[in-house]
């Protein structure tokens, strides 16, 4: 799929904020003191409660230090804000240490730091906090002390328990941090895929406000050229036809009603009077879809029939944009011909793009429309490499926002290929119920 609008786009680094690492650990606190104090205080249970309350003032120290150091708002790299979550993680290994190991039912609090960086940081940092993790299950599952209870009583968990507690948290860290991680990313796409999508059209949108200026050039210019012509015109007079300084002016004269004539296009393309310029009907828009497409060594033929008068739309850039990206994902896997038609009746309008190349992977087929999914891969003779994955999904949003609906599937046997089919009840295309148009560029097709 033709990915060039967002082919260049570089995606930040993911970070997260200064601030959510301080709070969920400012939580970690106040949790960690109220369990030591009902544990030692209320219950009367032995246990070495100055190390453990130590060991929960380092964490509040180093809070206040972050805060007094950096302000809240900073995007700490990952690098950072591993560092921060591996401290969490030893701070709670040294705690549950001290506390009786595995044998403290607050031992799976050891995967909560991993589930920050599932949701936050890329999966390099999450499997280095998830082996960090692991690692310090395992040596309390061998090292620890004993679990505070009451004296006088031995509490001894069996050695298969310990084993199998051991087993229960590593393997709910995996599928926890795995679940987390997967859902993160899927957001995390769909968030950078959208600023690609809004990327797009903000460069319509510029490219409409051109318009504005060349209006506003246009009527700027006018007085100062006219002045130009009027002296050129009357310099004409002063010269003889033998004198070469004559030429010069007449050069002048003819430049400057050249310029005139250009200012005059480009206030008349500006115009919103000018209807024939602002509407288009069904037939050329596919032309004009098309027409970048010919001469690519694939035959690619456009029709259009249906019932009643043929459907006259405004030229709108998203529905332009987005039938050339589908069109040219078309043509990258023809082998020999591409077919555009239009139907449509007192209601609807379709457009369909079919094509006698491989078609659309049966894996992938029902994942079609989200964003960084690879619709066919590579055409096997094709000189340009792959893009983002964004073509399908940047074509599908502007569509979808102008109020139509998408259709892929392959062809029914014996032909082959895919087949795209775009939508739109009549009344939407046309402008005429009221939809927004607010992604319309209204000149942005010029040629």
């Amino acid at each position: 799929m033709a990915d060039h609008p967002t082919s260049n786009i570089t995606l930040p680094q993911r970070r997260l904020k200064l601030d959510t690492l301080v709070r969920l650990r400012w939580l970690a606190v106040v949790g960690q003191t109220a369990s030591l104090l009902v544990v030692h205080v209320g219950l009367g249970y032995p246990l070495p409660a100055g190390a453990a309350f130590a060991m929960v003032a380092l964490s509040a120290w180093l809070n206040i230090f972050l805060k007094i150091r950096w302000p809240s708002a900073k995007r700490l790299s990952e690098r950072a804000a591993g560092l921060q979550l591996s401290y969490d993680i030893l701070q709670m290994s040294g705690l549950l240490f001290l506390t009786g190991g595995l044998g403290n039912p607050f031992a799976f609090l050891l995967m909560a730091p991993v589930m920050v960086s599932a949701a936050g940081l890329s999966a390099r940092y999450t499997i280095l906090l998830g082996v960090l993790a692991t690692l310090s299950a395992t040596i309390l599952a061998f090292f620890h002390l004993p679990l505070p209870w009451p004296v006088g009583d031995d509490f001894t968990l069996p050695v298969v328990y310990s084993v199998g507690i051991w087993i229960a948290l590593v393997s709910t860290l995996g599928f926890m941090a795995i679940y987390a991680f997967r859902v993160a990313e899927e957001a995390r796409q769909l968030a950078d895929a959208l600023a690609a999508t809004e990327l797009v059209l903000a460069r319509e949108q510029h490219l409409n406000a051109l318009d504005g200026l060349a209006t506003a050039a246009a009527h700027e210019l006018g007085t100062p050229l006219a002045t130009i012509y009027l002296v050129a015109k009357e310099l004409t007079d002063e010269f003889d036809t033998s004198d070469h300084r004559g030429e010069d002016v007449a050069l002048i004269r003819s430049q400057a009603e050249r310029c005139r004539e250009i200012l005059q296009k480009l206030t008349s393309l500006s115009s919103e009077e000018d209807q024939t310029y602002q509407r288009m009907p069904v037939s050329q828009l596919l032309e004009d879809v098309i027409d970048p497409h010919r001469g690519m060594g694939v035959a690619i033929h456009s029709t259009g029939e249906g019932q009643g008068k043929e459907p006259v739309g405004t030229r709108n850039a998203a529905i332009r944009y987005g039938l050339g990206n589908l069109v040219e994902n078309a043509v990258d896997f023809a082998k020999y011909r591409v077919d555009v038609s239009a139907t449509w009746d007192e209601t609807n309008l379709s457009i369909s793009i079919r094509d006698d190349g491989p078609g659309f992977s049966v894996d992938i087929l029902g994942k079609i429309g989200d964003p960084y999914v690879s619709v066919r891969g590579r055409a096997p003779d094709s000189e340009t490499g792959g893009g983002l994955g964004l073509g399908i999904f940047i074509a599908k949003t502007l569509l979808e926002r102008t109020g139509a609906k998408l259709s892929l599937e392959n062809q029914a046997p014996p032909n082959s290929g895919a087949h795209i089919r775009v939508s739109w009840p009549r009344q939407a295309f046309e402008g005429t119920d009221g939809v927004d148009e607010t992604s319309i560029s209204s000149h942005n097709d010029r040629k």
